[in-house]
């Protein structure tokens, strides 16, 4: 699927190709212009930027000539974060392949879908994952090679590749706006993953949108710390911070440590990182949040889910003015809407706009729609429906998908929310999980609000189940804070004056971890499958 535009154009010129700058000329650039500063550092290793972009060029020499990968082929990548896993986008990238990055912590069987739905030619996986590479080797489209990120007998090393590789002079491949050059997976909430197609011309812009919108005045000077996967908006966001020249830290582990992420920022004087709620939320309620010094931090970037009130003033007071959200899904790569560090308030006032996740981006439109793709007033909700160069090419051979996608030009996110006067955007919640109690539509996103003003609950969960009487009715699954316990009646009791009655949760549900998905969000489909297992879905379970 692409937005190229067909036949004649206005004013008589005649429809031809587009060339764009390949992605790895980013890399090229900076290496030329900062040749021995510190691109990319993790624990005591450090590449400077020539060093960077000779170990990219030494890495696409190996995949192409040994391996004969070219121009539209596909490399999966089943990493966690590492330079190696870094370089090899860039590697992609320059031969004017399509990286295929997982996320680490999905299963062998899962990594073994997404291998046969990508068509991938090839494969580069890390030596922790054996399993994973084993699930490829016997899928139904194995790859025709893995190369292993440490020593395995799986494959190849991928450092003595690029030792041998070492001096090759690759230049990136002449490619055109639409050519396809990552294949991003969507979560699979609410089924399989579809591999979202992001071409070279796309990312070209949304580049130039994140600095443009998101953290202005970005540039060689700046460091960035990398603490969540960069298969996905982690990667996107270090893409930027090549296109800046800005260096890149990533964690020394795969274990995440509050306090060394803390030391880090301390010690590179980390001015930017790309976080989601629940990061952030582990990362200011930690002890040594207490006394870490933050203040090279610029920009604290949060997105993949909106962050409920009560930790977004939490994370204010812990870091002060650094919050930046956006909206943002894969398919239009985190390119939607944005809520700047000016216009985060630690105190509920009237400039607040309290639960927005911020204003359209530059270049981007936003529609509220009904299911009949009308526009509808603003303050009322409706399906979010975007447009903009940052809108991705499709889904790889899912045409089904496709077409319920897109509608009249618009590119439907199956969120639900509304837009107020000034153009900002509340989102209510995924379509899915709105359920439908008495004839009423309930959306769980306010009540999950209202219940994590409590000072005991850490996390909420709240969604629909069936009912004899109302059809539906809610339950709300919490998690207390550290060393708190929580008398569901006491919940209720909260709520009872916030909420109207029929929006009023009829069971509570506590837990003392709630299941996240690999992306670290917490999913409605997750937490009701753990109820499921647990037996605490039955009639006379819970509160």
């Amino acid at each position: 699927m692409s937005h190229s535009s067909g036949g004649e154009l206005k004013g008589g010129l005649a429809p031809q190709s587009v060339r764009v700058s390949n992605l790895a000329h980013f890399v090229t650039r900076a290496s030329r212009r900062h040749g021995e500063r510190t691109a990319l550092a993790c624990g005591k290793a450090r590449w400077t930027w020539r060093e960077f972009d000779s170990r990219i060029s030494a890495a696409a020499a190996a995949l192409h000539d040994v391996y004969g990968i070219g121009k539209g082929d596909r490399v999966l990548v089943q990493s966690h974060n590492c330079n190696q896993m870094f370089e090899a986008m860039f590697a992609c990238f320059r031969l004017g392949a399509v990286y295929v990055p997982t996320n680490y912590r999905q299963t062998p069987e899962e990594v073994a879908f997404l291998c046969e739905a990508s068509g991938a030619r090839g494969m580069i996986c890390h030596a922790n994952f054996p399993g994973h590479a084993a699930a490829c080797l016997a899928s139904k489209a194995p790859p025709d090679f893995v190369i292993a990120i440490g020593e395995a007998e799986f494959g190849p090393s991928y450092d003595r590749l690029v030792g041998e590789h070492l001096g090759r002079d690759i230049a990136n491949v002449p490619v055109e706006r639409d050519d396809p050059c990552w294949f991003f997976f969507t979560s699979g909430t609410t089924g399989r993953p579809k591999a979202a197609v992001l071409t070279h011309g796309q990312m070209a812009f949304v580049v130039t949108n994140h600095l443009c919108d998101l953290m202005p005045g970005t540039g060689p000077a700046d460091v960035s710390l990398v603490v969540a996967p960069l298969s996905h908006g982690a990667g996107v966001h270090q893409l930027v911070q090549v296109a800046a020249g800005a260096t890149t830290v990533l964690l020394p582990s795969e274990r995440f440590d509050p306090a060394e992420v803390w030391d880090l920022v301390a010690s590179w004087k980390v001015t930017n990182m790309f976080t989601v709620p629940t990061i952030v939320k582990r990362l200011v309620e930690h002890p040594s949040a207490r006394t870490a010094d933050t203040s090279s931090l610029r920009y604290v970037i949060y997105a993949g889910a909106p962050m409920y009130r009560a930790d977004q003033k939490r994370a204010l007071q812990t870091l002060g003015p650094c919050l930046v959200q956006y909206f943002g899904l894969g398919e239009v790569t985190g390119n939607i809407t944005v809520l700047p560090a000016g216009e985060h308030h630690a105190e509920d006032g009237d400039d607040a706009r309290i639960g927005t996740c911020g204003f359209e981006r530059t270049g981007i439109e936003i529609a509220i729609q009904n299911e009949e793709g009308d526009d509808l007033p603003l303050g009322e909700t409706g399906e979010i429906c975007v447009t903009g160069p940052a809108v991705f090419a499709g889904y790889y051979q899912n045409p089904d998908a496709n077409a319920k996608a897109f509608r009249n030009g618009w590119f439907r996110t199956g969120d639900l929310g509304h837009l107020d006067e000034g153009g900002y955007l509340f989102i209510t919640g995924r379509a899915s999980d709105m359920y439908i109690s008495g004839g009423s539509n309930i959306y769980p996103r306010e009540i999950e609000e209202k219940i994590l003003a409590h000072p005991k609950v850490s996390e909420a969960a709240v969604f629909g189940i069936p009912d004899p009487d109302w059809g539906e009715v809610g339950i709300a699954v919490l998690v207390p804070m550290g060393g708190e316990s929580i008398e569901t009646a006491e919940i209720a009791e909260f709520l009872a004056p916030k909420l109207s009655r029929y929006k009023l949760p009829k069971r509570f549900v506590v837990l003392d971890e709630m299941p996240k998905s690999a992306y670290g969000k917490i999913t409605k489909k997750l937490v009701r499958q753990t109820l499921e297992e647990r037996g605490l879905l039955g009639a006379d379970a819970g509160a």
